[in-house]
């Protein structure tokens, strides 16, 4: 008996040795190999088509191409889940839409639509791609701006009962095209303008269809609620619209708030132990990006929009009121020399500047700097010791928040491994991955992304671990990562050898909304 059992072990063992290799694609051979969860290795990853076909210490394939990639990161293409590219990714230049700012980080996947400024016509946002071939996938949400600047219009009103219910019918529609979810940026006119409970009735559309409820919330400062009370807001609206919530870029912005990250990680915790679905996602870099009305405007001035705005310019019935409501701003702020203007005629120079170079003090400049446009600008206004609490909490992701003329559209993702990992060491290199890709992948439902394991999608970033880095500053926002050697995009290989190859390989990525919960 025991001579059978041996020969048979035996044979099984010469069998195994003697299977024929697999013939696959493309081999990755030899990295050190983070799956997303589970311990770093080295070893190999197979993949055929759009799919990886095996993860192991060593593959026994014939490949038409091999990587080598010993000494090298290999991980799941990072996701990126707050962007402002829907302009790259519709661009009508190719090379605009392969989105290189984001393939040279070895990110495959980004999320657009945010801030409330998703499109209602998630059929065509997302069939964009067939027609026009993108770099990399994404997914979209509808935008609670867009829906109710449509609806509403620009003022400071509520909705009446059958705009109410278009609004609501719009949420709904969006969700049965494949909208991830209900994005808000009620910090924003005319968003701002919108009741806590008017925001829950149309999160609850989305909430019905299995989505998310996404926000750029309502005050990250101390302008209108504060910060603590916009994060009690957006956990309600989570809550009684019964659907996960999602922070956007949480930060404690300006001088009256920092010092709060431990008090609103204690919030959105105990939020959590209740049983409730609250994550966030983070940028790393201690300055944000946005308008100079926005950082500067009192909400009161911006009721109406743009053209209601230059008109109380000319008002001297409210000159000192809204004087005084940007002086307010300003100090928030930090003042105007915290205030980094990144396009338009008076690009690349603080507010401070701009106004000793018209011979006029900061709040003059910024109404005539207005008066010609709106301008982006960078604005420096967060401490180190509130960016790291919030990085390090496990229900933290990546994500950019990716807009013009700030360096987080092309480092975001570099920089964070460079200096929080490998300088501050306030994460792993398996953390870094991790809350790069598989938990952003879990939190939002993309399945077969966000691991390396087979069966899933083959995008996959290939990085030295000794030169990926953010080369994009505040001077030189536009900059390319360095250090990513290869990144694979469902199958096709997007950056070899450290070079955008020009294959758009990237697909749109619905929501599959819940069984029955639409006509």
């Amino acid at each position: 008996m025991k001579i059978a059992l041996l020969l048979g072990t035996v044979a099984l063992s010469l069998g195994a040795a003697s299977a024929p290799p697999q013939k696959i694609d493309l081999l990755i051979r030899g990295g050190t190999i983070y799956t997303g969860t589970g311990a770093p290795f080295v070893g190999d990853v197979a993949i055929r088509g759009d799919r990886i076909v095996s993860v192991s210490r060593h593959a026994n394939v014939i490949a038409a191409r091999v990587i080598d990639a010993k000494g090298m990161i290999v991980a799941p293409g990072f996701i990126d889940p707050h962007t402002h590219m829907e302009g790259d990714l519709a661009s009508k230049d190719p090379a605009r839409r392969l989105v290189p700012a984001f393939l040279m980080q070895g990110v495959t996947t980004a999320f657009i639509g945010n801030d409330g400024g998703g499109s209602p016509d998630l059929g065509k946002v997302l069939g964009g791609a067939k027609v026009n071939p993108v770099g990399i996938n994404y997914a979209a949400y509808v935008g609670f701006g867009a829906i109710r600047e449509k609806v509403v219009g620009a003022d400071n009103r509520a909705p009446s009962a059958a705009e109410m219910v278009r609004m609501k019918d719009m949420v709904a529609d969006a969700m049965c095209h494949g909208a991830l979810g209900l994005s808000t940026g009620l910090f924003y006119a005319p968003q701002s303008f919108a009741t806590t409970e008017e925001v829950i009735e149309l999160a609850r559309e989305a909430g019905k269809r299995g989505g998310t409820y996404d926000s750029h919330i309502r005050d990250e400062s101390s302008y209108t609620v504060g910060l603590a009370a916009a994060i009690d807001e957006a956990i309600r609206i989570g809550r009684e619209g019964h659907l996960p919530a999602h922070i956007s870029h949480i930060k404690a912005l300006g001088v009256d708030v920092q010092g709060q990250a431990g008090a609103i990680i204690a919030k959105i915790e105990a939020a959590r132990r209740s049983g409730q679905k609250v994550t966030a996602n983070q940028y790393p870099w201690s300055a944000s990006g946005t308008s100079l009305v926005a950082s500067l405007m009192p909400i009161w001035a911006q009721d109406g929009g743009r053209p209601a705005l230059l008109k109380r310019f000319a008002d001297p019935g409210v000159e000192l009121k809204l004087r005084d409501g940007i002086v307010e701003n300003l100090r928030k702020r930090g003042g105007a020399e915290k205030l980094l203007i990144v396009e338009g005629r008076y690009k690349n120079q603080t507010l401070a500047a701009v106004a000793k170079a018209r011979g006029e003090d900061a709040v003059t400049a910024a109404i005539e700097v207005i008066k010609i446009a709106d301008p982006g600008v960078v604005s420096f206004n967060q401490a180190e010791p509130d960016i790291e609490a919030f990085m390090a909490r496990p229900w933290v992701m990546t994500g950019s928040d990716a807009s013009g003329g700030h360096p987080r559209v092309y480092g975001t993702f570099a920089r964070k491994y460079d200096y929080y990992v490998k300088q501050r060491h306030v994460l792993t290199l398996g953390q870094f991955i991790y809350r790069s890709s598989t938990l952003t992948a879990d939190t939002f439902g993309l399945t077969g992304r966000g691991r390396l394991s087979a069966g899933s999608f083959a995008d996959i970033v290939v990085f030295d671990p000794k030169t990926y880095a953010s080369r994009a500053d505040y001077e030189h926002p536009t900059e390319l990562a360095a250090g990513v050697r290869s990144v694979v995009v469902n199958g096709v290989l997007a950056v070899d050898k450290g070079k955008v190859t020009g294959k758009a390989a990237g697909r749109a990525l619905p929501h599959k909304p819940t069984p029955g919960s639409c006509r």
